[in-house]
Formats: structure tokens, C-alpha cells, sequence
């Protein structure tokens, strides 16, 4: 299938443009470079342009047999402080890549949506049957999406996945792609990044109902969520349904956990120093995973162990280009 993957010079898209050319899918990446870096998009055709820009999106559409969506800002903190650059984005400019779409016949859709439309969960593991209540603008901006797409499968026939990821984390096993982020918000980097000397790793909230008192997270590495991406493809490809699904473990490590594997597989002390907790993090964010594992064929393969190890090896690799 010839695939349009908007965002793929970001981090995720990035991984799941090369497991897609795995599959001899042919893959056309559409990034405005805002956060993605074309370092990670070469050996693709790639198009710089706007989400919202409907000319650049009807050249970029034709021909295209399925839309991967990854193009979202992403930042909790930052959904709070400036709501309106997430709703312009994730609501107003998704939309317009979601009218194009189906004006130009291009009905299967892949979206990359996220745990955090759930809210504070009441029990974890976390089902795809549980209470859609976002706690934050983020949250809100993939829910809206979600549901449009939901209104798009009954009035024109679009088929789509909605992809809920728990923590994206690691790197590609080859070293030369990887996290690029700037700021870093996510904790396995910035925790390999504070067992050098001049930085150090801030802890927010050790009082936690957890059996450490830290927080806890479903790390999941990045070539499994890419390798469910392409099978959520193939399964819309063969004509099934719409449908959601969590992709993650379905097993959670704390901060602390994540600090002692960060210091195994370096072998160096992760400075750290802790802080009170932040407003609107829940103790435990676990997935089920089992609908994936259903309907894709899917299991997350890759250890704790091999995130923490492909994150390090990318972190001492990354070329200064980048």
C-alpha cells in the first residue's frame, strides 16, 4: 500500500515508517519539521508543510491508499499553560487532514491517540472499556479526535484504528534512529542523561499509594508500537471494522525501577534529587493490552531491559547533526 505518514519525521512516526517499508509498503512522510528533525525521515520522500495547509495535503493525498496520523503536540504541562496551540492543532489542523482524506476517497486512517483520554482511571489495568474522562487539554484534544473519527466511520465510511499508547520509550535496535526531543519530558532518557556529571534527574512525588511511593508507568518500546501499527493497517486493509485498542505491556515499573535498570545497563549512579508531586499524575498507568493482542495478533516483545538498553545506545550514538 502506498501510506501517508503525517508526522513521521517525529519520533514514533519515524520507527513506524521503517517498519511499514519492512512490509514493502511505499512510504510518503509529511512533517513540518516543527518537532520532527529530517535527519530521522532520510531514505523517504518527504513533504515539509502543515497539517492545516489543504493545498499541500490534496498534492500529498493522491494516490495514498492510508493515512497514519501521528502529528500532535503532545505536552500535559503544556495543554494547560496554552490550550488553544493544542486544540488549533490536534482539533483544527487534524480535522483538516481528516476532511481531505475523505473528500479525496482516502478511507483508511491509523491514529496515533494516547492513555491520557482516559483520565484518572478507576482500576488498573486500564480497558478500552473504561470511562473516557481526559483531566487535561491534551487529553481532551484526542478524545475530540476519537470521536470524530467515530463520526466520520458512520457517515462516510471511514475505517480506523485509534491507537492508545501508554509510554512510548527505546530506541531502534540499529542505533540510528531515536528519541529527539527538545525539551526531553520523558523519564528513561532524562534518567540516562542524569548519570552524567552536571545533571541530575528530578523525582516528582515519592508519597505515592505504590509499593516505593513513586509512580507507575507501562513503558513500552518503540519498534512494538510501530509493529502495531502496520498490523492495525493490514487489519483495516482487509476490510475489518473500526476499532480502539491500548498498546502496552500490561505490566508497570515505578520511577525507582526505572532508575535501578537505567543504572544496571550503564553501569553509573543516576543523580537525582525529589521533588513534591506534580498536579494531575495518577499513581498507576497500566494497560490490558488484550484487545490488541485479539485483533492485531500482537504482543509487546521487548523487555524493560532492551528499552533502557536501545535508549543508551542511541543517546551515545546521536550524531550532532541531529
Amino acid at each position: 500500500m502506498k501510506v501517508l505518514v503525517i508526522g513521521g519525521a517525529g519520533y514514533i512516526g519515524s520507527h513506524t515508517a521503517r517498519a511499514l517499508r519492512r512490509h514493502g509498503h511505499e512510504v510518503t512522510i509529511y512533517d513540518n519539521l516543527s518537532t520532527g528533525h529530517d535527519y530521522l525521515a532520510q531514505g523517504f520522500q518527504l513533504v515539509v508543510a502543515d497539517m492545516g495547509d489543504v493545498s499541500q495535503l490534496r498534492t500529498a493525498l493522491r494516490g495514498i491508499d492510508a493515512v497514519i496520523h501521528f502529528a500532535a503536540h503532545a505536552y500535559v504541562g503544556e495543554s494547560v499553560s496554552d490550550p488553544r496551540k493544542y486544540f488549533r492543532n490536534n482539533v483544527e489542523a487534524g480535522l483538516a487532514l481528516l476532511n481531505t482524506a475523505v473528500d479525496l476517497g482516502v478511507l483508511k486512517f491509523v491514529f496515533s491517540s494516547t492513555c491520557a483520554v482516559y483520565g484518572t482511571p478507576a482500576k488498573v489495568p486500564i480497558t478500552e472499556d473504561a470511562t473516557r474522562q481526559p483531566i487535561n487539554p491534551y487529553g481532551v484534544s484526542k478524545l475530540f479526535f476519537e470521536n470524530a473519527l467515530e463520526a466520520y466511520d458512520r457517515a462516510y465510511g471511514v475505517r480506523f484504528a485509534a491507537l492508545r499508547y501508554f509510554n512510548a520509550a527505546g530506541a531502534d535496535e540499529s542505533g540510528e534512529i531515536g528519541e529527539l526531543h527538545e525539551p526531553e519530558p520523558h523519564l528513561i532518557p532524562l534518567a540516562l542523561a542524569a548519570t552524567r556529571k552536571g545533571s541530575s534527574l528530578q523525582i516528582f512525588g515519592t508519597d505515592y499509594p505504590t509499593p516505593d511511593g513513586t509512580c507507575i508507568r507501562d513503558y513500552i518500546h518503540v519498534n512494538d508500537l510501530a509493529e502495531a501499527h502496520v498490523l492495525a493497517l493490514h487489519r483495516l486493509a482487509r476490510g475489518e471494522s473500526s476499532f480502539a485498542a491500548n498498546l502496552g505491556t500490561g505490566k508497570g515499573h515505578s520511577v525507582f525501577e526505572i532508575v535501578k535498570a537505567v543504572e544496571s545497563i550503564t553501569g553509573a549512579t543516576v543523580n537525582r534529587v525529589q521533588s513534591p508531586r506534580r498536579p494531575g499524575d495518577p499513581p498507576a498507568l497500566v494497560a490490558d493490552p488484550s484487545r490488541a493482542q485479539q485483533l492485531l495478533q500482537w504482543k509487546a516483545t521487548r523487555s524493560l531491559e532492551d528499552i533502557v538498553a536501545t535508549a543508551w545506545r542511541w543517546m551515545e550514538r546521536t550524531p550532532a547533526e541531529a
